[in-house]
This record gives C-alpha cells, structure tokens and sequence, in this order.
C-alpha cells in the first residue's frame, strides 16, 4: 500500500527543538564574531532608523498642534521640514544597513559552506555508507539558508522590534499617560492569541517542512529512477501517486498553514482597530475638554498601527530562532562527525614506490558493525604482479582494494607498500600512486578532456590523447561532435557505459600509477570492448602491480595469481592451472562462469 503521509523521519529532520541551545549559538558565534564590526555599524544604523520610524508620529501631532492650536505657519513648517528629514534619514540608514548586512552575511555563510565542504571530502566512506546524498546537500544548502536568516536579519531585527517597542512606549507615555494605559487594556488580549498562533504555527511549520521535503524526495526518486519508470510502464500510477497523494497532502496542508496566519494577522488587526477606537472615543473627548491636544490623539492613533508591529514580529520570530537552532544542531553534527582515515602527525610523503603490496593478518569491521568483514588476511603480491581477486558477492573483495586505497583502515593488522605501513605516509601521496578504475565510472559535467586530465592535472592535451589512444577511447571520441572538447553532461549521460568505462581507464593511466585496481572494470562492457580494453591491459600492466576483481574467466586467466576469497577468508590461492587442477571452489565457480558465457 502506497504511503499516504509523510515518512517519520521528514519530521524527524526538522525537528524544532525547545529553547535557545546555548552550544550552538557559541559555534555560530565563532562564524560572527570577525564580522562584528559589520554588526556594529548596522546596529548603529538600525537604531537611528527604529528611532526615526517613531519619531514621526510625533513629529506630525506636533505640525497637527502647530497648525491647528498655535496657528503659527512657521512652527508648522519646521514640523514638516523635520518630518521630511526623519523619512530621508530613515531611509539611508535602513539602505546602508541592508547592503551591510547583506554582504556579511554571505561572507559567513561562504566560509560556514567552504567548512562543510572541506570536512564532507575528508569524511570516510563509511559515513557515505549510512548517509544519503539528499540529507547531506540538505544541510549544506536549506539548513545553512535557514542559519542564513538568522544571522543576516534576525539578529538586528530582534534589536530592532525591541528599540522600536520601547521608543513607542515612551513616546506614548511622554506625550499621554492616561491614552497610553487605555492604549495597554488590549495587551492581554494580544498576548492570548499571540501564544495561540505562535503553538499551532510550530506544528504547521513541521508539517509544511516534512510535506515539502516529501515532495522532493519522490521528484529525485522519479527522475533518478526515470528509465525503470518508463520501462516498467509506471507513468501513469506514479503520477496519480504523486498527484493524488503526494501533492495533494502539501496542498492541504500548506492551506492550513495559510489559513492560520490569514487568521492571526486580520486578528492583530483587528485588536490594534479596537485599541484605536477606543482612543478615539475617549482622546476626542478629552480634546473638547481640553484635556489633551488634537494632535497628540493623532499622534497616538499613528503609533497604536505601529505598536502592534514589533509585538507581531517577536512572536513570529521564536518560530524562527526554533528553526535555526535546528538547522544549526545538523550543521554542526555535520561538522562534528569524525574523520575515521586521517594522516598521523608524524605522517611522511610516500617515496616512488615499485608496487609491493603485502597484507598482514589484516582483519576488518566497520565502525558501526562488528561483524567481520575481512579475518586474518595474509597475502603478499610481488611488484609488477596481477592479482585477480574472486569470489561471492559479500566475500570482501572490494573492502581489500578500499582498504589499500586507505578508504578505511584495518581493524587489525597492517598494510604495506614496499614494505612501508600505509598508515604512516599521507594519504595524498599513497594515493598518487595508486589508479582505480571501478565498475560504475564517475563522471563529472565537463569536457571528454576535462574528465581525462581528472587523472593528472598537469597533463599536456598531447599527454591525454596518448592516453586515451592507449586504451582505444580515441576511436570513439573523434567521432564526437567536438571531440576532446565534447560535454559529457552531467554523469557522462552522454556516452555509453562502455565508452565511460574507457574514459575512466585512460584517466587512470594519465595518472601513470605503479599500482592499478581494477574493481569489475570490464563487467559493463561488451565482448569487443573488453577485447579492446585486454589488449592495451596486456601493454599497459607491464611493470605495474595490478589487483583485478572480475567474474569473466577471459580476465582472470591472465592472472599471475588468484586469490579466492570466502567469508571475508582467503581460502584458495594460486594460477588459474593450479587452482582449476585443485578441483575446490574455484573449480566450481568457474564452472558456473563457464555455463554463463
């Protein structure tokens, strides 16, 4: 059955949390702090304008008094000379304030985006194992917009609402104490629906948040999985599940998200209306009595409209200090997650190597799971040897080659390259020496060039098309449109997964590493392919030490040893003649593989 709401963990994603955590405002003071006397210019600049915006109200009871009580057609232009004065002061200070705060805050978020990006390279793959890709560029993209706000506008506009609720009060009470205290009967009511609103527009907020992540989520699905759709004929049932279910719930509930604030602010309105009738009636009355001016009640009737303003805009922003507490709690458990593969402070650059590989009664779990991935493994490849690595799916072959690339390190044991612990040089400099060329191959939006050079920066074009000659790409990409120069489009959805595959070799061998993986290279690729790619292997992999994971015999034969592993053991070893001759599993894995082709 099709799921009707949200999953759980939508919500669990944008969990408000309750109260200001003082942890995370330290950590976003850190990002602030250089910028503080950005801060401290535009709160400058804010308060001149907060003061300005009150000051007007005032400023026109008073031209109202000049004109109409004193009758003094100067007094009454200096009123309206000031007035015109706040206004332009009001809006260079709020013009300067908003360019400052605009540039500050996308420094900020510049180097909080730079700190995530930087910590998400040197994360291990176990962390990529256990998260998806949506929730990581969440958090690198909405959770730090969110932060954004906070740190941009809410900050000042909380000062602000504050300077501004407090200049009106005084004015208030400067200018009438009883029409301020009529003015303060309908603070109860205020702060009754204010509370009301601000409790249901936290859950809303949930609900809208979890709703629309759902959205996106089955969009990405769809489009991801676009060629099983059409295969499949799921066209249709996927868009009545998306229509009826999917869109059909964020339509609901942000419509009630809607309704509730349609209601709050006409409420607000309607509160502050009552509030000014009712100064109306008494302040017209204490006018005939001469007790107050005419324009003071003016004066007040102005600044009843802007009382409710700042009050309006501290209730909605706790929703949004709830918010950024949340977006800052994933941002820094982001942050916080720890780097398992990290160069020791001793760590030394690794030497030219000539390609000895030995494992040492490696063994090997993940983190986060204690069974056994790989026990014991003792095995020693000669420089300038292919290995082959076989066997069942889940045997641990693909751990062995991550745990040479230093992806992960072992559990127990060691691994060594001419006879140097793998764990005592940088990882930079173990890697340089070391191609992989996996199954699946990655690439990026750029050119056929582009993705090639990947492989070696510094390479001269002349150095890439040697290289892509060498694995027989050339063939195929002088009958591209532009040749080298041809965008691939994003994941290479430009060429076939053969054509990928050869690309990825030759970025591979631009490289010129001494040891090369080859993990299922060939897997993807037709027999002419795969012949091709074996006869520039057979000149290529000369003085080169090779590991081979692969299931077709035509790639394992070749071998100069094959090591077949079972359980994370390593249980038969040998050339292909021994291990045939032996008649154990390999004998009968290869039987199997036989009867495929």
């Amino acid at each position: 059955m099709a799921q009707t709401t949200p999953p759980a963990y939508f919500e669990d994603e944008d969990e408000i949390r309750g109260g200001l955590d003082r942890s995370i405002l330290r950590r976003l003071a850190a990002y602030v702090l250089p910028n503080k006397r950005s801060y401290l210019i535009s709160t400058v600049l804010m308060t001149v304008s907060a003061l300005m915006a009150v000051a007007g109200p005032f400023l026109i009871g008073y031209a109202v008094d000049a004109g109409l009580e004193a009758g003094s057609v100067t007094a009454l232009r200096q009123a309206v000379v000031l007035f015109l004065l706040s206004a332009i002061v009001y809006w260079v200070t709020t013009y300067s304030r908003v360019n400052i705060m605009v540039h500050t805050g996308q420094t900020i978020i510049l180097e909080m985006r730079k700190d995530l990006f930087i910590h998400l390279q040197d994360l291990s793959m176990n962390f990529y194992n256990r998260y998806g890709v949506g929730r990581i560029i969440a958090r690198v993209v909405s959770d730090v917009a969110i932060v954004r706000q906070f740190i941009t506008w809410a900050l000042l506009a909380t000062v602000r609402e504050f300077i501004t609720l407090i200049a009106i009060l005084i004015a208030m009470l400067i200018m009438s104490v009883e029409l301020s205290l009529i003015v303060f009967t309908v603070l109860p009511l205020m702060a009754i629906v204010t509370n009301y609103f601000r409790k249901r527009a936290r859950r809303y907020y949930r609900q809208v948040r979890a709703a629309n992540s759902w959205v996106n989520s089955v969009l990405a699905e769809n489009i991801d999985g676009v060629r099983e759709v059409q295969s499949f004929s799921r066209e249709q049932t996927n868009y009545r599940y998306f229509r009826d279910t999917v869109n059909r719930h964020n339509l609901e509930i942000n419509l009630k998200a809607a309704r509730l604030s349609s209601a709050f602010f006409p409420t607000i309105d309607v509160i502050g209306s009552l509030a000014m009738a009712i100064v109306v009636v008494i302040g017209g009355a204490a006018v005939f009595g001469e007790q107050v001016t005419a324009g003071t009640v003016i004066a007040f009737i102005f600044y009843i409209e802007r009382f409710f303003e700042p009050i309006r805009g501290l209730s909605q922003r706790f929703d949004q200090y709830q918010s950024t507490m949340a977006a800052g709690e994933r941002i820094f458990d982001l942050l916080d997650k720890p780097v398992e593969v990290r160069d020791r402070t001793e760590a030394v650059s690794l030497p030219p190597i000539v390609g000895r590989v030995t494992f040492d009664h490696v063994t090997f779990h993940y983190s986060d799971d204690p069974s056994i991935v790989l026990k014991d493994i003792n095995l020693e490849i000669k420089a300038g040897q292919t290995t082959a690595l076989v066997g069942q799916t889940g045997s641990g072959k693909s751990t062995m080659i991550k745990l040479l690339s230093r992806l992960h390190d072992p559990t127990e044991g060691r691994i060594l390259v001419d006879g140097i612990d793998i764990r005592s040089v940088t990882q930079n400099s173990l890697r340089r020496q070391i191609g992989i060329v996996l199954q699946d191959p990655f690439l990026f939006s750029a050119t056929v060039r582009e993705n090639i050079r990947f492989g070696r920066l510094d390479a001269s074009d002349r150095e890439i098309e040697l290289a892509a000659q060498a694995v027989g790409a050339d063939e195929f990409i002088g009958r591209l449109e532009k040749r080298y120069e041809t965008e691939v489009q994003e994941g290479g959805a430009l060429l076939s997964v053969g054509q990928r595959q050869l690309i990825s070799f030759a970025r591979a061998l631009l490289a010129d590493p001494r040891i090369l993986i080859l993990d299922e290279a060939t897997s993807s690729v037709d027999t002419q392919t795969e012949l091709q790619i074996q006869s520039a292997l057979a000149r290529l992999l000369q003085g080169r030490t090779a590991l081979i994971i692969a299931h077709r015999l035509s790639t394992i034969a070749r071998a100069d040893q094959i090591v077949l592993l079972h359980n994370g053991r390593i249980v038969e070893q040998g050339t292909h003649e021994e291990l045939v001759a032996l008649g154990g599993r390999y004998h009968r894995l290869q039987s199997i593989n036989l009867a495929d082709e």
